[in-house]
């Protein structure tokens, strides 16, 4: 499958369906992000049942603040509509595989279980929701 460029409009309908989606958020000034770029491209040629997207920070800065993302390139990952790894750095062809792999492997009625888990002990706690990103389901 080739890679889809994301925008606002398209990335909820991106990332909430059924299986997985790759996100690599990136700039055109970026060095690490076109040294990546490589490297997700072969991937997207090697997995084409999973969906490879790009978001340009640049042309989405309102996507990509909303996305807390605060260095690039971030690679985030879901599946079945579940935020399952998200993480900034430019990742070697063996750990990209390594993380598709891991995020294959998942076990998403346990992944929901631990969300749901983490959901309710936020609520008992004050009702406070504890801030950040999830860094990853995977590991």
């Amino acid at each position: 499958m080739a890679i889809i460029n994301l925008t606002k409009g398209a990335f909820d309908r991106a990332v909430n369906r059924n299986g997985i989606t790759l996100v690599d958020w990136w700039a055109s000034w970026c060095g690490p992000c076109r040294t990546f770029a490589p490297t997700f491209e072969a991937a997207s040629k090697k997995h084409p049942e999973i969906t490879f997207a790009k978001i340009d920070t640049e042309a989405e800065q309102e996507l990509a603040a909303e996305a807390h993302i605060q260095s690039i390139p971030t690679l985030m990952a879901f599946r079945d509509g579940v935020l399952v790894f998200s993480q900034p750095g430019a990742l070697p062809p063996s750990a990209l595989e390594e993380l598709i792999g891991a995020v294959e492997a998942l076990d998403m009625a346990d992944v929901r279980r631990q969300l749901a888990e983490d959901q309710q002990g936020g609520q008992q706690q004050g009702g406070q929701q504890q801030g950040g990103q999830q860094q990853g389901a995977t590991g």
